[in-house]
């Protein structure tokens, strides 16, 4: 099997209040988009926004639960003070701020929202991993 994600696909409780949500964080729909779902192109990796009840039913799994489902999203920022204002830009756009930034235990800056369906993300800087020019992460061999 490949080394790689190319999708990653978030249940959520209403497609059009999660989409506005990432739209208010300043991401574009792709065209690809459909009333159902919305895709938005992360640069090499798709991020589907989709009934968190139609996923469960095509994944074969129950679509109850919930609190923390012990899955983060993360997005690695070029300095620390990018983490803030990434995380006050979330709020602002309706995210609930789980954990302030702060230091991290391994030598970066890090901290946490949940989105309008309480999926976690990480905003991080990681002075270990450096951003390439495409704002991506290169982890060393």
């Amino acid at each position: 099997m490949d080394q790689r994600i190319t999708l990653i696909t978030l249940g959520v409780a209403d497609v059009d209040r999660a989409t506005r949500f990432y739209e208010r964080l300043g991401w574009r729909r792709s065209s690809q988009s459909v009333a159902s779902t919305a895709f938005f192109d992360l640069g090499g990796l798709v991020l589907a926004l989709w009934s968190r009840d139609a996923l469960a039913e095509d994944a074969g799994a129950a679509a109850g639960g919930s609190g923390f489902s012990g899955v983060a999203v993360a997005l690695n920022v070029a300095d620390r003070e990018s983490v803030d204002a990434v995380l006050a830009e979330a709020v602002a756009a309706g995210a609930r701020l789980t954990r302030p930034a702060g230091e991290a235990f391994w030598g970066g800056y890090t901290g946490y929202f949940a989105d309008p369906d309480g999926h976690h993300w990480e905003v991080a800087w990681n002075p270990h991993w450096p951003l390439d020019e495409d704002g991506r992460v290169r982890l060393p061999d």
